[in-house]
């Protein structure tokens, strides 16, 4: 579990005013000393991560946040940026110490409005347990207040308990789209962004998922697909490629072979592949002035031949004009006003939980803009689209 990626883990974040006991409580959720403590209001600044194996729960990421109560210019920003953590959060564990109160109220409403379960937890009950005040917040929170003590180490086991009920979705990435036995064939270009011969992070998962499943994976580039095809005594059940090659590889696919690529795939695990579908027809109402958004998940350096920035850009501006006007951001940088753009196209997210990719998808629908996904839109724009197998959608 020690190996589970960051974006299949249970994000837990623990959120609540300064000095309730956050960075105590996670120190004592986890045995280790995790979180810095003091006495001192506002110790906590920036969120932290932490990757975390918790026996009973599994690998999750703990998140530590500033207090929602800060104040001044700066706690401002910090509380800003502690509401940035709910788009990613699968579950809130909302700490208080005594008293549950309006700003309790108020950030348990904030995680409700977003589907985030809370779970809240009363802290310091080593000095006593106002039961009035744990009650108000079982009602507003809809689940069972818990009691511990940071100090004393106490009530811990039924918080571990209670996060069980909140595990990381298990979404497969083929699952739907094949069965034991089945020979996928994963033609992949060599990503020119890694050392020769390393594979990307989708591109592991899906190989070690298909030999966990029982299938037969064989791995090609797009240069020896057709040799490789050539030798087979049986034609493939799928082809697993990546977007960015599928006009070389659709024409060099067997008829009655179905085709996928793994950003398509993501659609269905990180995000909800049906609305994406439903954004690509936006692609044919696009005109130039338009403005369009892509949004990466991860902040790396461009490279030359970069898929979000240079690859997509290059086949909306070939249908739409040059006047199309296109802005690309990486990671956590998403514009919280979406109402200039006339589409969003967001990367396959394999770096981001689904919980965040979500949030994404919401907060497009509340501005009313289509949104959609790399692999789509460059099946879209090559014209085979309606020849893709999208999962959920398509069989």
């Amino acid at each position: 579990m020690d190996k589970t990626p960051r974006s299949e883990r249970l994000h837990i974040g623990i959120f609540g005013k300064r000095n309730a006991g956050k960075s105590s409580f996670i120190n004592a959720l986890t045995g280790q000393e995790i979180a810095i403590v003091s006495d001192t209001l506002g110790t906590t600044a920036d969120p932290v991560y932490k990757n975390m194996e918790i026996r009973g729960v599994g690998p999750c990421v703990l998140i530590d946040t500033a207090g929602f109560d800060d104040t001044g210019a700066l706690g401002a920003l910090r509380v800003e940026k502690t509401e940035k953590v709910l788009e990613k959060v699968d579950v809130a564990v909302l700490v208080f110490a005594d008293s549950f109160g309006e700003e309790e109220l108020l950030w348990a409403e904030k995680c409700k409005a977003r589907k985030i379960p809370v779970l809240p937890v009363m802290n310091k009950t080593d000095l006593g347990k106002n039961l009035a005040e744990s009650e108000k917040a079982e009602k507003v929170c809809g689940n069972a207040t818990l009691f511990v003590s940071a100090k004393e180490g106490t009530g811990f086991d039924a918080v571990k308990e209670a996060l069980k009920n909140f595990g990381a979705e298990d979404r497969s990435i083929t699952g739907r789209v094949c069965k034991s036995g089945d020979h996928v064939m994963l033609v992949m270009p060599q990503d020119e962004s890694a050392p020769k011969g390393r594979l990307i992070l989708p591109q592991v998962q899906t190989i070690r998922e298909l030999l966990d499943r029982g299938c037969i994976a064989t791995c090609v580039t797009p240069e020896t697909m057709e040799a490789a095809l050539s030798k087979c005594a049986v034609l493939p059940d799928l082809i697993i490629t990546d977007s960015q090659a599928f006009r070389d590889v659709y024409a060099k696919t067997p008829k009655g072979v179905r085709l996928t690529s793994f950003s398509v795939l993501l659609a269905d695990v990180k995000g909800d592949a049906k609305i994406f579908l439903e954004g690509t027809n936006a692609i044919d109402t696009l005109k130039e002035g338009d403005r369009v958004l892509i949004a990466e998940a991860c902040s790396h350096a461009p490279q030359t031949e970069d898929i979000g920035r240079v690859k997509i850009p290059a086949l909306l501006r070939k249908k739409v004009g040059e006047g199309l006007l296109i802005d690309v951001v990486g990671g956590d940088d998403f514009p919280a006003d979406l109402s200039p753009y006339s589409l969003i196209i967001h990367c396959g997210a394999c770096m981001f939980n689904r919980r965040h990719v979500l949030s994404r998808i919401a907060q497009a629908e509340n501005n009313h803009v289509p949104i959609t996904n790399y692999g789509m839109t460059i099946a879209k724009l090559t014209g085979i689209l309606d020849k893709v197998i999208i999962p959920g959608v398509t069989k």
